[in-house]
């Protein structure tokens, strides 16, 4: 049963992540690194300190007898991470949202599900134990389904770039790379969570119980802050925009704001029912990181069909979405059976 639970607290945090963006949209009159640093301030730095101190029984305490050695290596792997959702964030400009989450959320889900028990030497046992097979089964199809809602998502850009005037601004060139990078580095989050394991468990013996994960953030999204900062503060000085902070078109200063703090709340949410998730998936608890990655792009997809993102596009779009949507959910499937199974 616990299992489900987490299969649960996982589409909850997916949820937040599918609809982080979407504030974005209101936001007028700033750049794109002004709205980015606030929302990551609060997602990445504010939150992660706040969250644990509510839900981490004698904080200090834990975080005296933590091992170092696990906050290093959750803090440089978060920023690495931070490095990947700066170039994700870049990426959508370029080559939009659908393809910048195919390939960026494709290798991620591969990357970040796979590697901690390969670098554990533990990948080869996964494989042969109950379970295994749908596990290793799932995560593929994932990658498939991930891919096939690309696909519809970019010929859904492309229909609707049909119906309107002026320049695109796409450019598989510069968005490409981006995207690679993304991926890659976006998967180390999954690791740095695994490599902060031993302060969730110091946590745990305090009395943390299905909250110790939230001490790991502390040092995995301060890493990713770290890293975003120096790039935005890059920015702001070569173009001159600091002032954005102070100043909007109109009255919209309140609204860029509350949107900016709206996409930080969003975004800590999957972090924070990712960790209620994922201590409830029992031996096969690093395939948490599949399981998010892919119930993200399914639930995107859903928000955008809810929202009326697709009425312009045509029969074939639709026929390549709905086919990529029953793969996402077969490998959600697979990936619960196994985990089941191995319970």
């Amino acid at each position: 049963m616990e299992v489900f639970n987490g299969i649960f607290y996982h589409a909850m945090g997916a949820s937040g992540a599918a609809l982080c963006y979407t504030p974005q949209k209101k936001v007028v009159g700033w750049s794109w690194h002004t709205y980015w640093l606030l929302q990551a301030a609060v997602c990445w730095l504010l939150l992660p300190v706040v969250v644990a101190y509510f839900t981490i029984p004698q904080l200090s305490l834990v975080l005296q007898e933590a091992p170092a050695s696990a906050m290093q290596r959750s803090f440089f792997l978060g920023m690495a991470y931070g490095i990947g959702g700066t170039a994700f964030g870049i990426a959508i400009r370029y080559v939009g949202f659908s393809l910048t989450y195919a390939i960026s959320v494709g290798i991620s889900c591969v990357l970040g599900t796979l590697l901690p028990p390969l670098v554990k030497g533990v990948l080869g046992d996964v494989l042969s134990a109950a379970g295994g097979t749908y596990l290793v089964a799932g995560v593929a199809m994932g990658a498939v389904g991930i891919a096939l809602c690309g696909l519809a998502g970019r010929n859904k850009e492309k229909d609707i770039e049909a119906s309107q005037s002026g320049p695109s601004t796409f450019s598989l060139a510069k968005g490409l790379p981006l995207c690679l990078m993304a991926g890659v580095l976006s998967a180390l989050y999954g690791f740095s969570l695994d490599q902060g394991q031993p302060l969730a468990d110091v946590a745990a013996k305090h009395g943390a119980g299905h909250f110790q994960g939230n001490v790991i953030y502390l040092f995995s999204n301060t890493g990713a802050f770290v890293t975003t900062l120096v790039y935005c503060l890059y920015l702001h000085t070569k173009e001159k925009t600091f002032g954005q902070y102070a100043a909007a078109m109109g009255n919209r200063l309140p609204l860029n704001y509350a949107m900016s703090v709206l996409t930080g709340l969003l975004w800590y949410g999957q972090f924070f029912f990712y960790g209620l998730g994922h201590v409830r998936m029992g031996p096969f608890s690093f395939s948490s990181w599949a399981i998010h990655m892919i119930m993200l792009v399914l639930l995107s997809a859903v928000a955008g069909l809810i929202m009326r993102e697709w009425k312009q596009c045509g029969a074939k779009t639709m026929r390549l979405l709905w086919t990529a949507l029953t793969v996402l959910v077969v490998a959600i499937l697979l990936l619960t059976y196994g985990n089941y199974l191995h319970a």
